[in-house]
């Protein structure tokens, strides 16, 4: 491939660095070519190679310059690049501007570098082919990511593929046991019990390191720490529930 997504990466974690330079370095479609290991230096390579960069993936926190400042900069410049956020908290005066501040996308540490690749690929095709908005498996990782499920985890895994089992086939949650679980099981070569218990695992990751307001939207009063955890069946037919509106609204 010619044109490469020409990345600039701006993290002082000098492992994880090493980890997306090793993994891109065969890579046909993207070209990690800058790195910044604080947010001056990583805001000093925009500026300078603003017309040679497609695409900016950048810690929350930075030395020197701070992310949100780094971030407010960078919307100054008028550049076409895209922007993938990283970050190992929640941040509220983050999420709570990721319009404002041209952020496409927001993956939570650690990640795993096969979900990266596919998040980068994904902003890239939709622009081409799709709309981002409509891309299913696009908006069902940003959601649960959002949720804060770690994408390193099985059950993260086994949920994003029971979310696209039910979005296209609801009745499927009437028989969630005798149903869902063997499909994703055959998928992932595991039984139906793990994939069950790494799903309910997923969920209870999720209730302590989420978007609080964003589980409030999503699942109501049940977020409030005092009462019950959503159920497997509960937790995905509601994600699946609201990705099914949020399409069709974008498609009128």
């Amino acid at each position: 491939m010619n044109n490469k997504i020409r990345t600039l990466l701006i993290d002082d974690d000098e492992k994880i660095v090493s980890e997306v330079k090793k993994y891109f370095s065969s890579s046909t479609v993207v070209d990690v070519k800058y790195f910044g290991k604080d947010g001056n230096e990583g805001l000093k390579l925009a500026l300078e190679n603003k017309d040679s960069i497609d695409l900016i993936i950048m810690d929350t926190l930075l030395a020197n310059k701070d992310g949100f400042t780094v971030l407010s900069e960078l919307k100054k410049l008028n550049s076409n690049f895209k922007i993938i956020l990283t970050c190992s908290v929640k941040n509220s005066l983050i999420f709570n501007n990721v319009d404002s501040l041209n952020i496409d996308y927001i993956i939570l540490k650690p990640y795993n570098l096969n979900d990266l690749n596919d998040v980068i690929e994904g902003l890239f095709h939709s622009v081409k082919n799709e709309p981002i908005n409509n891309n299913l498996e696009t908006r069902i990782t940003k959601m649960l990511h959002a949720l804060g499920i770690p994408s390193h985890i099985k059950g993260y895994q086994y949920i994003r593929e029971s979310i696209m089992l039910i979005y296209n086939n609801p009745y499927i949650i009437g028989g969630i046991t005798k149903e869902l679980y063997p499909q994703v099981a055959s998928r992932y070569k595991t039984t139906s019990s793990r994939v069950e218990r790494a799903i309910r695992h997923a969920i209870e990751v999720s209730w302590n390191r989420g978007d609080y307001e964003y589980m409030e939207e999503l699942f109501g009063h049940s977020v409030d720490y005092d009462r019950a955890k959503p159920t497997n069946s509960e937790f995905i037919a509601t994600v699946a529930d609201k990705l099914r509106l949020d399409l069709k609204n974008f498609a009128r």
